[in-house]
Parts: structure tokens; sequence; C-alpha cells
């Protein structure tokens, strides 16, 4: 919880699946009541209109039913709602509602109720105008310095002015060069109507100006207008701010003295009333909306601005002098008097959250209990502390580092995968050569014992598989809590039955202790043969178009999958041992196993590392190049402004030209930046199946535990992807450094060594395929992988049969990596230096 949030007052939700804008809240005495009270009036999208007057029992109180004043459809979406003296004759207040097509006033009035329902509040319709044009925003005042009246000033959606002088229509004009509609506002101090155009400029147009122009009946302009005679519409004075403004507001320090603020995407701006900039301010963060208003300090303004961070900050001209936290995004944010508590900041989200809150923070009420004076006896601190020292390593003897704990879960996750696809594929618009994309449908399934406040559901799939969805809020009250659940796809989504081949590059040999099984029954629905088939091969097509092949022995209890690709095969392999354990489960034996004897495949795995490695320095290289290059044409573009603003212009000297060629480069350059990005995503990809194979081979050589297999995958995918920052091979080399130096050391000597805190681009990746052969060696010789505390003590257990003792020096090290090269070679030269007898990949492997 954050100390210093927005302290909720009152809040309520408005509907359902209702939708606000900024125009949507309005905050104002709107039933002439008096007594400086206002009252909060919000029209949603949906054509509801709702009026709150709030009376919270205690701080943090939800809406009672006595709070809502009054709530009515008007079947139109309304799109602002403004309070003001709007009907001739009477200087009352009155309620203006903009629908689309139709301006409507009303008056807001309530009687006294005789029984204990209490007050009764209604509206009554004083007049409307039926737009001919389509209604953007409206703004309103003392038009032309009229007094005890308000005149409303709609903009269309093509760019339009109309002015409404109460119930009569006055005028309309077209805003010269109009494509989009901008945020509108009006300058009482200097008569004149603000708004940001299509061209990222501030105009303002003055009253009068408006007023004498030729009227918009058509959008063109005349022939006299061209000509320069009559009245033309003109802009008092433009100010370009480079990006698009999401609202305007006018605030008046006093008689003499106004200021234009605008909100842009990415600035907040604060300009004179001549349209000079007085200062400008930076955000952080994307804003959602603002609210300037006078400050207590003789001259300053202050202003909320409210961001998609979930923040509403509070500047004193340019300095931040406040932030808080709000639960929601707010789109519109005023500040009145509610219930005899003045400064009250109310907030409304997209979704209808209002909420009314004041700023503070959480107050501490503890207090330290006093400390009882005694008498160390050091002796027994000594004793106790080793007590617990043993605890302390007991546990994480028979728990590891993450103690887990055995109770009710309050909250249970479960996915169940549809058996069949989707009958209209929801991955159309992805192109994988001439295959048709399949998709299924995961139905995820909460069950709480418990109230949850907002429960988050985030999915993760693997790429190159994607989710049409991959974040889902619900909203609930209660507690926080984790949860996570893993779910199998069926292989049928990226894999279709493929016929097999004969010849293969890399090949894979695994080893079980029971008797063959027919793959038609490991793999149903994969079956693509003609009569002269055997049932003991079976192809795959993955739908990139690489092909796998998986052979089962008819006598030698053996499997092999080959490939033309080394990463294809992991997925294949993984597939095939995680059904061979599941068939024999269902047949009630338990003591199944599968081994892997051939040689560890480094080679192939080292060339994918390489890849990889190459694809990253290309990438710094190609970046550094457009960066070059954006700064030259940078610097051209200042020199040809420089000659083209000299009342004397030079010779161009072939900037231009110079500029043309650079920019085609900058645009190359780019292009090359994505390919290349493209390429190093895919090659990742291909990175990450690779390592999954390694980690299951080493596991299946050394009969890991799953624990040890845990660890091994925590070192060498720690990354979900690449970033600018941080590389899988830095990543990597540092956790298996920490691995070599603790667990796997060799002497105490070598756990003195101290890690690198900083992970930087390494120059080459020899020393992290050094350090991955010294991994497979010392875990070939006997070393076991243990995040224990006692992991580091130099190993002195017996080595198994066979095996000899870890080298203590640095020359036993080096003929390490040279024994290492003869042990771990190429695995397509194993493959034909030891055979299996009699291979033939369509008849099975026999002996």
């Amino acid at each position: 919880m954050s100390l210093f949030k927005a302290r909720d007052w009152w809040s309520t939700v408005l509907g359902e699946k209702e939708e606000f804008d900024q125009g949507c809240l309005c905050l104002a005495d709107v039933d002439n009541t008096g007594n400086g009270q206002d009252k909060i009036i919000v029209g949603s999208f949906m054509g509801y209109l709702r009026i709150f007057n709030p009376h919270p029992v205690k701080t943090g109180d939800g809406a009672q039913a006595e709070d809502m004043l009054l709530e009515v459809h008007l079947r139109d979406p309304i799109l602002q709602v403004e309070v003001g003296k709007f009907v001739s004759g009477t200087e009352m207040l009155h309620l203006a509602v903009l629908h689309s097509r139709k301006l409507c006033v009303y008056s807001v009035s309530g009687t006294l109720g005789n029984v204990e329902h209490g007050n009764q509040y209604q509206i009554k319709l004083m007049y409307e105008h039926n737009l001919q044009r389509t209604a953007c925003n409206m703004t309103y005042g003392s038009f032309g310095g009229v007094k005890g009246r308000d005149l409303i000033c709609i903009q269309s959606m093509d760019g339009m002015l109309m002015v409404f002088e109460q119930e009569s229509y006055a005028f309309g004009r077209f805003l010269p060069g109009s494509l989009l509609p901008g945020p509108l506002a009006y300058s009482s101090r200097t008569d004149s109507f603000i708004t940001v155009s299509s061209c990222r400029q501030v105009e303002s147009y003055k009253y009068q100006v408006l007023a004498f122009a030729t009227d918009a009946d058509k959008r063109q302009e005349t022939e006299q207008q061209k000509l320069g005679s009559g009245k033309r519409l003109v802009v008092d004075w433009t100010l370009n701010i480079g990006e698009q403004a999401l609202d305007i507001c006018i605030v008046s320090f006093n008689q003499s003295a106004s200021s234009v603020f605008v909100l842009g995407e990415r600035n907040f701006f604060c300009l004179k009333d001549n349209g000079q900039i007085r200062f400008m301010k930076k955000l952080d963060c994307s804003p959602s909306c603002f609210l300037p208003y006078c400050s207590v300090s003789e001259g300053t303004i202050n202003t909320l601005i409210g961001n998609h961070n979930h923040m509403l900050h509070i500047y004193q001209d340019v300095t931040l002098k406040w932030a808080t936290q709000l639960p929601h995004i707010p789109v519109a944010v005023r500040v009145g008097c509610l219930h005899d508590l003045k400064g009250v900041i109310v907030t409304l989200s997209d979704d209808g959250h209002l909420q009314c809150s004041y700023l503070g923070t959480d107050p501490s009420f503890f207090q330290a209990p006093k400390v009882e004076s005694r008498e160390l006896h050091y002796e027994e601190l000594d004793i106790e502390l080793k007590e617990l020292q043993k605890i302390i390593k007991d546990v994480n003897k028979s728990q590891g580092i993450w103690p887990m704990t055995e109770r009710e879960d309050d909250l249970k996750v479960s996915a169940m995968v549809s058996p069949k696809f989707d009958s209209v594929s929801q991955a159309a618009d992805v192109e994988v050569g001439t295959d048709l994309v399949p998709s299924v449908t995961v139905k995820v399934t909460l069950q709480n014992r418990l109230a949850l406040q907002k429960a988050k559901l985030s999915v993760y799939v693997q790429p190159p598989l994607v989710l049409t969805c991959d974040q889902f809020t619900f909203e609930f009250m209660g507690i926080p809590r984790v949860i996570q659940c893993k779910f199998r796809l069926p292989l049928k989504l990226i894999c279709l039955p493929g016929q097999p081949s004969k010849t293969a590059s890399h090949k894979l040999t695994i080893d079980t202790n029971k008797s063959p099984v027919s793959l038609l029954s490991l793999f149903p629905g994969f079956a693509n043969q003609s009569e002269d088939d055997q049932v003991n091969v079976m192809g795959f097509r993955f739908l990139g178009g690489s092909r796998v092949t998986l052979l089962a022995s008819k006598t030698s209890q053996r499997y092999r999958i080959q490939s033309e690709q080394f990463e294809d095969l992991w997925l294949i392999t993984n597939e095939l041992i995680i059904r061979l354990q599941e068939y024999f489960e269902k047949q009630g034996i338990k003591d199944f196993a599968c081994s892997f004897s051939g040689s560890m495949p480094l080679q192939e795995y080292f060339e994918l590392i390489d890849h990889h490695f190459e694809l990253r320095i290309n990438g710094e290289k190609l970046e550094e190049l457009l960066s070059e290059r954006a700064v030259q044409f940078r610097a051209i573009q200042r020199r040809l402004l420089t000659r083209f603003k000299d009342k004397t212009p030079a010779p161009l000297q072939h900037l231009d030209t110079l500029l043309d060629g650079t920019y085609k480069q900058v645009i190359a350059l780019a292009d090359a930046v994505e390919e290349n990005q493209d390429s190093l995503f895919q090659s990742f990809t291909r990175l990450k199946s690779a390592t999954h194979l390694v980690i299951l081979l080493i596991g299946l050589w050394q009969k890991l535990s799953t624990d040890q297999i845990a660890i091994l995958e925590a070192a060498f995918l720690p990354l979900q992807q690449d970033t600018q920052e941080l590389g899988w091979e830095e990543t990597v080399d540092a956790a298996i450094s920490h691995l070599l130096k603790t667990c796997l050391s060799k002497s105490s000597k070598e756990q003195a060594l101290n890690l690198s805190s900083q992970l930087n681009i390494p120059k080459d990746t020899s020393r992290l395929k050094k350090h991955i052969t010294l991994l497979c060696d010392r875990l070939a010789k006997g070393g076991r992988l243990c995040l224990s505390t006692d992991a580091a003590a130099p190993q002195t257990m017996v080595m198994p049969g066979g095996c000899t003792t870890i080298p203590e020096s640095d020359l036993e090290e080096r003929s390490i990596e040279q024994d290492s090269t003869e042990l771990f070679t190429n695995h397509k030269h194993l493959i034909v230096e030891t055979p299996l007898p009699e291979v033939s990949p369509l008849q099975g492997v026999s002996e």
C-alpha cells in the first residue's frame, strides 16, 4: 500500500459496461440551493444522466440509496454536461446536455418528501436545439461581454463552430483548414475561443471576428472571400506545440491576467493571453486528464494531472508538489465542495468508477514497546545461536531453499484444453507457408473460497505459439494471492503427420528398460502410412516445413529421433518420453525409466549459440550506424534551416542532395535493424528449443532428479527474450560460473573466486562454451547440483565406479578441456562411427 494515496472519502461504480469520457463529469450547485454545496453530474455514452449528493457516514463509505438524487435515461449518448445561466430572463443555473445531434437544457429541482424516502428530484426540459451536424464538444461563457447570462458554442466533427444565444441559434462558422476537431475553451478576458487544430498548433479566434465573418452556409470559400473583400475568418494568434492536445483549460489570476493551459500527449503548456509560452513541463507518464486551478501562493498555478499509471500528480507551475495513487485511471477530474468539505477531488474512469477523495497519508499508530533492561549472558546467547543455526540448516536440507507448506488453498486455478480445434481458426492473419494455422480453446477455471481483490489472470505460451488474449482482470474484493497452473497443448497445434525421411543430419537414440511400444498407440492421429509401411516408423512435419522422423526398435528397447535441424529434435523427444511414461503408468508399471548413453551434442548446440550471438553483435552495429546517420541527418537539417531563414540565403552547396542521401540511409538502416530483430527472435526461439533438448539429454545421461533438472533450467533458461540491457549469453555464463564455483567446485581456491556483479555482453562465446563443456565434464565425474549451504564444500565423496577424481591444478584443467573435446564430439560423427546394427529409417531399429 502506498503511503501517499488518494484517501477514499466516497466512491461508487456507475451502471454496467458503460463508457465515459472527459466531458461526462461536472460539479455545480445545479438545483440552486444557494448553500455553496456542489452536486456531481455524470452522463454516459449509454445515455444515462445521474446526479449525486454524497453524504458518507464515515470516510470510505460506498454510495447509499439517498446519495443518488436523480437517474434518468435520455436514450441518446451524452457527450458533455455543463452547468450555467442558459435560460433567458433568469440567472438561475441550468443543466446543458450535449448529444451527438441535439443540445438540451434542463432545470433541476427538488421537492420535500413527506415520508422517510427523502426529497424527490426531477428535471424539466426548458428547450432543445436539433443540430444539423454531428457534435464533438462544447464550451460556454459570456460571449461578447454580455451580462447575467451564458451563451453556448458547439464544435462539430467537421470543424464548424455553432453559437447559440440561449433559446435561439446565432450563427455558425467553419474554422479554416480544420480536418479533425480538437479541445475547445473560451477565455472571458480576451473574449476568444481557443482550440488545437489538426496541424498540432494552438489557435485563438476572437468572438467579434467570428460574429462578423461571412456566414458558413457552405464549407468552401466564396469568390468574394478569395478576392479579399468582405469579412473573412482570421486567426488571432497560433502556437505550434508539435503534438495533439487532450484538453484545454483557462485560469484567471484576476481581471488583468489569465493563462491558457494545454495538456498534450507528452507535455503540458502554460500560455499567456497572446499565445506566448509562460512555461512547459515534460511529463514522465502518458496523461489522461488535468485540471488547473489558482494556487494559494500568489502568481502560481496548481495543476492536477492524472495519468495511465493510476497516479494523480499535483504541480505548482512546473514543480511536482504531491503524487498520489488512484485505484483507477481517471479520464476526468474536478474539484468542488461536497458536504461542507472543501477541495474534494472527484475522479471518473472510462468504465464508471466515480470516486471522491482528498490528499493525505496513512499515519503510523505503532509505538515501540519498552525494552526490559537485563544483563547479557554471552555464553547462553552463543548456545542459543548455535541451536537456531542447526534448526535452519536442518530445514534447508529437508526442504531446499524454498519452504513448502501444506494447507488448503483459498484460490484454485485449473485449465482444460479443448480436444478439438476451433471450427473457425483464430489465427487467420498468421501465415506459415501454405499450411493453415489452427487454433484451440483453453478453458481456465478460477475457484476461490474467499473474496479476492482485482484478480489478474496472465497466460504465457512459448514462441512461436501465440494467444488471442494474455491478460484478464476480475473485479473482486479481498486479499491478494498468487497461484500458478500449467497445462499442455495438443501436439497437432504445431505439428502434422508427415512422411518419414530416410536421411537426416542429426540423430538421437533414447534407451528404455521396457519392451518397445507401438508408435500408433503412443501418437494416435499421426498415422500417415500405406500398406507396406511398418508401425514402428512415424513422420512429423512442423507448420514451418521441417520434418522429424521417429523410429522404434522391434527388439532392442530403443527409440531413434532424427531430423535435418538439431533444435527440431527436442519437441518430439520430449513428447515421446512423456507419452511413454503415461503409457506405462496406465499399465501399472512404476519402474519405467529412460536413459541416454550417447555423447552430448555440444558442437551442434554451440553452432546455434554462435549464430544467436552473431545476430546480437550485428544488431548493435546496425543501431550504432543508425544513431550516427540520425545525428548527421539532424545536423544537415539545422544547416538547411539556417540557410532558409537567412535574409540573404547562401547557395545550398548540395546540402539538399546530402539530406536526401542521408534520409535513404536512415530508412535502409531502420529496415535492416527491424529485419535483424526478426532474425534474432527466431534464432532465440531455436536456441531455447536446443537448450531444452540439451537439458533433457543431460538429465537422462546422468539420471538427475527433478530438483537438479530445475536448477539446470534456471541456469540455462533465465530469460523469456533478449533485451538491449541483458542478453542470454552473459546471463547463462554468470549462472554456470556460479554453479562451477559452488556445488561443482573442485577446490576451496575456486570457491573464493568472486563473480562480476555487472553483466555485459561478452566479446565472443568461447568462455561460455568452455564453461558449458566444463559443467558437463564435472557432472560426468560425479558432481551433483544442489542449492543448499553445504554445496560449496570441497567434494571428497567417493566417485562412482570408473570415474576419476576432479583435478586440482591448471595443467589438469587444460587436460580436461582436451579430454572433454574428445568426449563431447560431434553427434553426427558419433552416429557414423558407432551405428546401431541394421539401421533402416523406414523399417525401424533391429538387432
